[in-house]
């Protein structure tokens, strides 16, 4: 395990994460992440801390309304919220991850647009 660091453009949302050295990253092409780039290294709970406070983050839901999107109120970037595909994880914004974090990463596709036959794969 490797412990990265990584949060937000103008640094009010910062966190830490224990992660695996070689991750597998899900690239979605749902309507959000196709949007925003988001590539996804998923977390467990257990293995991440917000070091800013989780009521500084503003919150959006759409859809199912099960995943919580969130947002630095300050600078708009999100850095890390909880997806519907994996309820007991945090999903990082692997370019939201500082500088010099040494992972190698492996980018498996998600086809978000057909949520429940790709989660049904994972």
């Amino acid at each position: 395990m490797t412990v990265v660091a990584g949060g937000c453009h103008c640094g009010a949302v910062r966190f830490e994460a224990d992660v695996e050295a070689k991750p597998e990253l899900l690239d979605c092409n749902c309507s959000m992440c196709a949007r925003t780039g988001f590539l996804h290294l998923i977390v467990p709970h257990e293995n991440f801390v917000l070091q800013s406070r989780r009521e500084d983050l503003t919150s959006y839901r759409f859809g199912s309304g099960q995943a919580e999107h969130l947002f630095c109120p300050s600078c708009g970037v999100k850095s890390f919220y909880q997806p519907r595909s994996h309820p007991d994880c945090w999903s990082l914004k692997y370019n939201c991850l500082d500088r010099g974090h040494g992972l190698s990463p492996a980018i498996i596709k998600f086809d978000g647009q057909n949520w429940e036959e790709a989660k049904a794969r994972l």
